[in-house]
């Protein structure tokens, strides 16, 4: 999986279906800590987007 904040990532995704998967951050500027602590916040969200093989793109605000 790639966890990135670009909307490239989101379009590559779509255009190109998986792997990788992609989760994109909906976040604007924002310390490591945040990014971290929305992560730890959605494990379970994300853990299920990994074990999912029809699903490509996880968008997380």
């Amino acid at each position: 999986m790639i966890v990135s904040k670009d909307a490239d990532m989101h379009d590559l995704s779509l255009v190109f279906g998986q792997p990788p998967k992609v989760i994109w951050l909906w976040l604007g500027n924002c310390s490591t800590r945040q990014v971290e602590q929305l992560l730890r916040r959605d494990y379970e969200v994300i853990r299920l987007f990994y074990e999912d093989e029809s699903l490509s793109l996880l968008a997380l605000p």
